[in-house]
């Protein structure tokens, strides 16, 4: 074992959460910003995009809900509050601007939730947790962009909101992998469970 994984799992952390009876989809802020070579917030995860419209595909035919996010503000991101101004690249979110649109796969069907947020987390000020509840969902598997941001935020917060975390590693990307794996193990740690792709889809045919 790796000593950093012994180091953890000696204090006490790492234990094991159960993937419930009703899952759902989660999939973060898959939008053009990310994809955009002329985009600030280019991130190279074109990969992680093709892995999360798998996992889309496989929970649609499988009869899970898929529920999107998107982040949008108002015009100078006047409803951004301290994290626009932390983050000015944020801009790009701004309504209006086609690199807050999603991308071609995955993006949301006519009939699939979409929740629009204007800070990390998919839960911060949005109705998520209400609109999973009401589904009855006990479990989210989570997907998108970035890790290191808007996935732990929303992973962390589907935490504390009742719902088991599983975040799908291959599915969802940052613009260095430093963060990436410092944040998935992280939230592996503490937070959430850290999945592959073909776990999440094999534990969606069960």
């Amino acid at each position: 074992m790796d000593p950093l994984d012994a180091d953890y799992r000696a204090a006490g952390f790492g234990g094991t959460l159960p993937f419930g009876q009703r899952p759902a989809v989660l999939a973060i802020d898959i939008v053009r910003a990310y994809l955009d070579r002329d985009s600030p917030l280019y991130a190279g995860v074109e990969g992680a995009v093709a892995a999360a419209a798998r996992l889309v595909t496989s929970a649609r035919s499988h009869g899970a809900p898929v529920l999107f996010t998107k982040v949008e503000y108002g015009p100078g991101g006047r409803d951004g509050g301290l994290f626009y101004r932390k983050v000015p690249a944020l801009h790009c979110f701004e309504r209006g601007n086609p690199l807050g649109d999603f991308t071609e796969d995955p993006s949301p069907a006519p009939d699939e939730t979409v929740v629009v947020k204007q800070y990390a987390s998919a839960f911060a000020g949005t109705s998520l947790a209400a609109t999973l509840t009401a589904m009855r969902i006990d479990t989210v598997l989570l997907c998108g962009l970035s890790t290191s941001g808007c996935v732990r935020a929303s992973a962390v917060d589907a935490l504390q909101h009742g719902f088991v975390p599983f975040v799908v590693r291959d599915a969802c990307g940052d613009r260095d992998p430093r963060p990436h794996e410092a944040n998935l193990f992280d939230l592996q740690a503490k937070y959430a469970e850290v999945v592959s792709l073909e776990t999440a889809l094999a534990a969606l045919e069960r």
